[in-house]
């Protein structure tokens, strides 16, 4: 049977980057004492509140069919707290509510690039980047991100990829994997190269809520000069630990919005009105359980960053925000792919490798801050040991 070219384009781009974790998840099962520090799913769960809130609404018959753009609740709370944050005027009509930003992701890559041409990305990337982009038939350009300079993407390496060929700069701030924060320095240069090669800006921000103790998020929103050609996307995953409700949400220019919206509504004519009710409450009010997660997510990744240096070779790459640090296992002198897999099959403990997310980081590994201390902590000692018996190797 013949099919169409769209999946030879996505062949392994999928759930294959999540190997190790399926690995893990099915040892589990079968009662294998594995310590899970793969995924970022939040470690409490959605505030009483807001479930009440989509008990309530359905109750009240909120289950019926919406709207392409999202329930005005919603589409206006977003409004206000966008206007709020960037200090711009944001209006209902610059928003359109999906299930999640994976989908708002797609719906604005689909929608702004095409066969041919080419989206700008750091590297390394959020392992599901390369599938959304190439879905549309564009080319994904790495731009390499680099520990010495924290991380960040430079305005200078997106330059020296531009082609023709260029649409789109994708940025994911703060970042996956590494909790690197653009600084509003970073986001004006960046945005110049934008303006000066009639690029657009695709901003993922749907860890805005978790910056650790100083850090400052900015977001090329709040550039007036910017306006026509940003698009951000978020969710309520990760800010309100609600991933399980997929929700989120694109916000563009008015026109944006206007032309998107018959792809928006070809993919999902409207999404859940007890959902939406429940996130125009959680926007509303603002999360009751971000702050926590930030204050422990924070403490995790400076005791775990500590203990390595002292205890091991290896090292990790300090995060401003997210729910994850990376760490580079350099030293041992093995790819990140076979020292995930023999972490796993030697010491039951479960992370990502860093070839999950792009070419810089094969020698990392990236590592969940989201389970309890208790378990978290296990993971740590399990991680030393296993690190250790590369030092005696070395000697």
């Amino acid at each position: 049977m013949k099919y169409a070219a769209i999946n030879d384009r996505l062949a392994n781009l999928g759930g294959a980057k999540w190997a190790i974790h399926r690995q893990a998840r099915n040892r589990v099962t079968k009662g294998e004492d594995i310590v899970e520090l793969c995924i970022g799913e939040p470690d409490v769960p959605v505030a009483d509140d807001m479930i009440e809130e989509a008990v309530r609404s359905m109750r009240a018959g909120r289950y019926t069919y919406s709207n392409g753009r999202g329930e005005p609740g919603l589409t206006a709370a977003l409004a206000e707290r966008y206007s709020r944050t960037s200090g711009r005027n944001i209006t209902p009509d610059q928003m359109i509510c999906l299930p999640g930003t994976q989908t708002a992701l797609y719906l604005a890559l689909l929608g702004l690039a095409q066969e041919g041409d080419e989206v700008l990305v750091g590297d390394p990337y959020y392992a599901t980047y390369e599938g959304v982009i190439r879905s549309s038939g564009a080319d994904l350009v790495k731009v390499p991100l680099l520990a010495e300079n924290g991380f960040r993407l430079q305005a200078s390496d997106i330059e020296a990829r531009i082609t023709p060929r260029s649409r789109v700069i994708l940025l994911n701030t703060p970042h996956n994997p590494t909790g690197a924060i653009l600084t509003a320095e970073d986001i004006a240069a960046i945005g110049e190269v934008a303006r000066a090669h009639d690029l657009w800006i695709i901003s993922d921000e749907v860890y805005e809520d978790l910056v650790f103790d100083d850090a400052t998020f900015c977001s090329p929103l709040s550039l007036s000069e910017l306006a026509e050609r940003v698009v951000v996307v978020s969710s309520i995953s990760k800010s309100h630990a609600a991933p399980g409700f997929r929700s989120g949400w694109c916000v563009g220019s008015p026109e944006y919005v206007e032309t998107l919206l018959p792809l928006a509504e070809t993919m999902l004519f409207g999404g859940q009105p007890f959902i939406a009710d429940m996130t125009e409450l959680g926007i509303r009010q603002g999360s009751s359980v971000a702050e926590g997660m930030r204050n422990r997510y924070a403490s995790r990744a400076r005791t775990l960053a500590s203990r390595l240096a002292d205890e091991t070779a290896l090292w990790a790459h300090p995060p401003q925000a997210g729910m994850f640090i990376m760490v580079n296992i350099a030293a041992t002198g093995i790819h990140s792919d076979v020292f995930a897999q023999r972490l796993l099959d030697e010491a039951g403990l479960a992370v990502m490798p860093g070839s999950s997310f792009g070419d810089t980081v094969r020698d990392w590994i990236r590592i969940a801050l989201t389970v309890e201390d208790e378990r978290f902590y296990e993971g740590v000692e399990r991680l030393i040991a296993f690190a250790r018996q590369f030092e005696t190797v070395s000697a």
